[in-house]
């Protein structure tokens, strides 16, 4: 930019340097109707629901809210049912995150090679991820019935087990069968993105490496793996801030039971509120979630900055 361009007076401006206020001032007019709405049901219920965390808020009307500090917080330090809580919140996370990443990179290499019916497998493998969650969770409830689910009929007429299993209602069985579903449920958008990933790899190394004698899993480990890098990343750090945050699934199918061997956060925290009324306290476990979340979006976005650089 010359001197005499940054000397100019209004009169010596040309017409495109006077009508960028302008552009400017409607292009927020424009983006305003969708900022509002975040603003409204997003930002202003997030800040509300941090600065509860503090107060000792409780259910009822004309009930005085007083601001206690991090005394909410000192009573979640010694609250043995919320680390427990806690505890099955990251089993749960870590669990379905893993393994759903395996089940979908396998399905995604699978639908990447030229099998007959490929767009009609491709279709099929999205309707877990079309389907509402409540949805899923009522249809799981029925196939898992101890007493009229197809899963323990044909358990039963393959005689691998004696007697029908109460797969939701047992200790033992309960959170390895909500683990189960919740990788059903969230592995069609991991299969999706990993496939993008594998479409957009230039077939030009796989062709280089068999020339040089590189077999299926050398060309998988060294190829298709470092290839994969960003997007792995990325899908698992946004599966794993999902998957923390998992409520209706779980509330549907177990509620938290039997015994809280399903307890999550996000239900400890709902009915610390909408059962027991304690607002206050299950906002304090909200703004802990809060900055997990912060953790799980700070290592992603500090991959995807790193793999951008």
């Amino acid at each position: 930019m010359s001197a005499a361009t940054l000397t100019a007076t209004p009169e010596q401006q040309t017409p495109q340097h006077k009508g960028r206020p302008k552009q400017n001032r409607e292009a927020i007019f424009l983006f305003l109707p969708a900022l509002l709405p975040v603003l409204l049901l997003s930002v202003y219920p997030l800040v509300r629901g941090i600065a509860l965390g503090f107060t000792d808020a409780r259910a009822g009307l004309n009930v005085d809210t007083n601001f206690i500090g991090f005394g909410n917080f000192e009573k979640l330090l010694h609250n043995d049912l919320f680390w427990e809580s806690f505890k099955i919140g990251l089993i749960w996370t870590l669990s379905v995150t893993i393994l759903q990443f395996v089940a979908a990179l396998g399905l995604a290499l699978l639908l990447n090679t030229n099998i007959r019916f490929r767009g009609v497998a491709r279709t099929l493998a999205l309707i877990p991820w079309a389907m509402p969650p409540v949805v899923v969770a009522i249809m799981w409830r029925l196939l898992l019935h101890p007493t009229n689910g197809p899963v323990n009929e044909i358990l039963l007429r393959l005689n691998l087990t004696d007697q029908p299993i109460n797969f939701l209602g047992d200790f033992s069985t309960a959170l390895p069968a909500v683990i189960v579903v919740g990788i059903w449920v969230g592995m069609p958008m991991t299969t999706v993105t990993l496939l993008a990933g594998l479409q957009g790899i230039d077939r030009s190394l796989y062709e280089a490496a068999a020339v040089d004698g590189a077999g299926a899993w050398s060309q998988f480990w060294y190829i298709t793996l470092p290839q994969l890098k960003t997007v792995i990343v990325a899908i698992t750090s946004l599966d794993m801030i999902w998957n923390f945050n998992s409520f209706g699934l779980v509330y549907v199918l177990t509620a938290g039971g039997p015994g809280g061997k399903t307890m999550l956060p996000m239900l400890f925290a709902y009915n610390e509120a909408f059962r027991y009324g304690n607002f206050g306290m299950a906002a304090a476990m909200g703004d802990v979630m809060v900055v997990i979340i912060i953790v799980f979006l700070g290592f992603y976005l500090r991959n995807r900055l790193r793999s951008e650089a």
